[in-house]
């Protein structure tokens, strides 16, 4: 039982790939909603296990972590393939939100020389918003509101995360919020 929460994240990495091939053959198209579901799923439970486990280490987070990156990178590729048309209508916002999200690693590198794993809230938020985008763009062909709300949950993920990064002196992990990482810095 115990592995179970590595289990889970080992499945993400492999949804990922599994994505873009079910995205690419139209015979595949109903495994598109299946396979986002069961990512998304393994997403939630790795940690919510691991922690009822007591098997919530650092390295397990980190994985957590880069396995979603991971998957997500395979999201945009399976997007793309599918509904390019519909993510050009979002270039700019899409553009000004990568490029936050690479200050955001830039900042991690220079600061802390490793990437963070706060596993906020607000990348809770952003993380259930990309899935409801995805499937939108993915299922259904469809892009308007899901794609703003994603857009939007995902500027104020980085903004958080920005100032979580400025308010901690060192690096941490499970960091729920700035507000925790204001409280935690002030309690010292």
């Amino acid at each position: 039982m115990k592995s179970l929460p590595s289990a889970l994240i080992v499945l993400r990495v492999l949804l990922g790939p599994a994505l873009l091939i079910v995205v690419k053959d139209p015979k595949l198209h109903a495994w598109i909603g299946p396979v986002l579901v069961a990512a998304t799923l393994s997403d939630i439970f790795d940690g919510v296990i691991a922690r009822r486990l007591g098997v919530a280490t650092e390295a397990l987070r980190v994985a957590d972590g880069r396995a979603d990156f991971w998957f997500y990178m395979w999201v945009c590729a399976s997007v793309w393939a599918r509904s390019a048309d519909i993510v050009n209508q979002f270039r700019v916002p899409l553009a000004i939100l990568i490029c936050m999200d690479a200050i955001s690693y830039c900042i991690d590198l220079i600061k802390f020389k490793r990437i963070a794993t706060f596993h906020a809230y607000t990348a809770k938020i952003w993380g259930l918003t990309l899935f409801l985008a995805s499937c939108a763009l993915l299922v259904f062909h469809a892009g308007g509101g899901w794609m703003w709300l994603a857009i939007t949950a995902g500027i104020i993920s980085n903004l958080d995360g920005l100032a979580i990064k400025l308010i901690l002196p060192t690096w941490q992990h499970d960091v729920p919020s700035c507000w925790h990482a204001w409280k935690s810095v002030r309690a010292v």
